[in-house]
């Protein structure tokens, strides 16, 4: 079993680093987490719970080391833990989502951001780079610039190259992997969201967001299945709203291929102190919850993922 270590790491001292290629040289930008055997179809991803901050990209942020924190979804990877010991891994990144965000398509970039012209084939018009929310983010969470000027194209092209295709390719093989050995492969990708999120002209506030690309990317069964698990448990669940799934649930949900993606967003304020982020005293407690919601959800009979009818080629 892996062995986890849980503090934020915040370097410092003048440590010389100065490429990216440099930044993970002390901790790798991700890592998979498994027991010695995978016993269920279910993958587990956590891609924005980094909490690895080199001191290269740090001296490069204008935030202080607690403001830049307001981009991580702190404690979610722990939060799912629980689902390694019944049998399914996690890959779990280390690398901040300050830094990059791989749950955006690789060149997501905005160009107001860089020194010199990004390359035609960038996605300069998303929704998500408009807001600040690309591939190499501009802004944190909460609307704060990260840098005061802008960077060498060099930077975000070296990221991409070194962090973000190396964490794709090791989930297409964990993908590739669990569809081989069990005939379908499902991925849970594990994000966090503001306790000030609500829903409709009421102001709902969910406690959970369970997220399928608008019934695109799993079969309904595993959404219907999460939502009322979590229902069942006293938990206020939303449905795609606001939140239906990024490039990750995007991207490998094919539920006519026997690959299912649902994302699950979880509320803050049911875990953590948001200004202090430090946990909450009924962590635990919800951890074990979590625990065995994955336990039953990895229940739900194959059947449901098997009957589909395979897309022609």
């Amino acid at each position: 079993m892996a062995v986890f270590d849980h503090d934020v790491f915040l370097l410092s001292g003048p440590i010389p680093l100065t490429t990216p290629a440099e930044d993970f040289s002390v901790v790798r930008p991700f890592e998979i987490r498994a027991g010695a055997e995978q016993r269920v179809p279910f993958i587990f991803s956590s891609p924005h719970s980094g909490r690895y901050y080199p001191e290269r990209f740090l001296a490069m942020a204008r935030l202080d080391r607690n403001a830049i924190r307001r981009s991580e979804d702190c404690y979610v990877d722990e939060l799912f833990g629980g689902a390694i010991m019944l049998g399914a891994p996690m890959l779990a990144a280390n690398f901040p989502r300050a830094y990059l965000d791989v749950n955006r398509e690789p060149w997501e970039l905005d160009p107001r951001m860089f020194v010199e012209p990004v390359p035609s084939y960038c996605n300069i018009r998303s929704a998500r780079v408009a807001g600040g929310l690309g591939t190499v983010p501009k802004l944190v969470g909460e609307g704060l610039d990260i840098y005061s000027g802008r960077l060498p194209l060099a930077e975000a092209i070296a990221r991409i190259e070194i962090v973000y295709k190396p964490f794709h390719e090791t989930l297409k093989r964990l993908l590739a992997r669990t569809h081989a050995a069990f005939g379908f492969a499902i991925l849970i990708d594990c994000h966090s969201m503001p306790a000030s999120i609500r829903i409709g002209e009421n102001g709902f506030r969910p406690d959970f967001i369970v997220g399928d690309r608008f019934g695109t990317s799993a079969s309904a069964a595993l959404t219907e299945t999460a939502i009322n698990l979590l229902s069942a448990m006293g938990y206020t669940v939303a449905h795609n709203k606001p939140y239906a799934g990024g490039f990750i649930t995007e991207h490998y949900g094919r539920p006519v291929r026997h690959l299912h993606a649902l994302q699950i967003e979880v509320n803050r304020g049911l875990y953590m102190n948001e200004k202090t982020l430090q946990k909450a005293s009924g962590f635990d407690a919800f951890a074990r919850d979590m625990a065995l919601f994955c336990a039953d959800l990895m229940a739900i009979p194959d059947h449901h993922f098997l009957d589909l009818p395979l897309a022609a080629e």
